[in-house]
């Protein structure tokens, strides 16, 4: 393999000696930055890695040190070191030729990937415990509302609009439906976030799971918004799969969600309408955190599908077959309908601002937001006459 010479008077990074083993960095150290805006990117970011997926998108160098605002020279040198630290070559070096990476590189990428995805909930909740409590420090004018949900691509466009327009700071903890409504009824949290299917009847198994938690006269329901539902395929759909029978029948492999989600419970009610029990998937017992996670797990071909929305699958690069709309609801008690907090988040739920962004996310549709909603029209389980 040719290599091309380092710039002019840019000095070779140090080589170890033979006996020198590679230094692995395998311990992470996180850090985090102020910034006057939420940047849309990884949650976390690494110069190697964002190095990398630069070279990966520009094709060379050269390109890669004008993406991220650095010198070719310095570029250079940092990768140079980078190889001498992991032990391993990073770029395929060949003249003439685009810039590439080694295998490594890649594997390197795909980790980093994957940890993002399984990550980001738990990452998005430290990082919103660390603004929440800076927020009464920076703007005593601000409110928090604590909101413990099932993950949703939705809220944190709703977290930057809430902080940015009504000086509201929303404290998510991001977790499974079943869990968020426990925490509300716990006291440790303010609002919770759930979904379920669009008037689910008495008999179904998200009944069986929800009535339980959520009690008329108590809780108060507030409109939020659809999404769809449907298969996270790899793109072009290769084992054509449209439906739950489909998976099974070609022994398609399976990426599942953990119980106590509310796409868990979907899952489990759709399997149950075709007779079908759990174990008739295959690998059902692999699981993954989020929507983002389950997606990347396809689109590392550990898996041939899962359930999720359609904005995870759109933003895994992924196919998506759409099975169901489902209604995706906030719930306070009814003792907090009324405080500031709330109220405020109500009145924002219901402007053509948040109407506006929440119609530019992929499959979403807006759902009578910021109203409140009559349980047993929304949740019919509850009858309130004899039926």
């Amino acid at each position: 393999m040719k290599r091309s010479a380092p710039p002019a008077s840019t000095p070779t990074a140090p080589t170890q000696g033979p006996d020198s083993p590679p230094l692995h960095p395998t311990r992470v150290a996180l850090g985090y930055q102020f910034t006057t805006a939420r940047q849309r990117t990884a949650t976390l970011g690494n110069p190697l890695l964002d190095l990398l997926q630069a070279v990966r998108q520009q094709g060379s160098i050269s390109g890669a040190a004008r993406q991220l605002g650095l010198s070719y020279r310095h570029v250079w040198g940092q990768l140079k070191e980078w190889e001498v630290q992991v032990g391993h070559e990073l770029i395929v070096w060949d003249r003439g030729q685009a810039a590439r990476l080694t295998p490594f590189a890649d594997k390197l990428l795909w980790a980093e990937r994957l940890a993002q995805a399984r990550l980001a909930p738990q990452i998005e909740a430290l990082r919103a415990e660390l603004e929440r409590a800076l927020a009464t420090v920076f703007d005593e004018h601000t409110q928090v509302l604590s909101l413990h949900a099932s993950h949703d691509d939705a809220l944190a466009h709703l977290q930057d609009l809430a902080a940015t327009q009504r000086h509201l700071h929303l404290d998510i903890q991001f977790t499974g439906s079943v869990d968020a409504i426990r925490a509300l009824n716990e006291g440790r949290c303010q609002l919770a976030g759930f979904h379920t299917r669009q008037l689910p009847h008495r008999h179904t198994h998200t009944a069986r799971t929800y009535k339980p938690l959520l009690k008329p006269g108590r809780h108060k329901i507030i409109g939020f918004a659809l999404r769809w539902m449907g298969l996270m395929v790899a793109p072009g759909n290769p084992k054509g799969l449209r439906t739950l029978h489909d998976v099974v029948n070609q022994q398609a492999s399976w990426v599942n969600r953990p119980l106590g989600t509310g796409t868990r419970v979907l899952l489990d009610e759709l399997l149950m309408d075709l007779n079908l029990p759990a174990q008739a998937l295959k690998h059902h017992e692999h699981t993954q955190p989020s929507h983002a996670a389950a997606a990347q797990a396809v689109a590392n071909g550990q898996a041939d599908a899962g359930l999720g929305s359609a904005t995870a699958a759109h933003a895994a690069g992924l196919d998506f077959v759409p099975l169901l709309q489902e209604r995706y609801q906030l719930v306070c008690l009814k003792t907090a309908l009324d405080t500031p907090p709330v109220h405020t988040l109500r009145q924002l739920l219901a402007t053509p601002a948040w109407t506006q962004q929440l119609q530019q996310l992929t499959g979403y549709t807006p759902d009578h937001p910021g109203q409140v909603l009559a349980m047993n029209q929304w949740l019919p389980w509850w009858a309130f006459k004899p039926a």
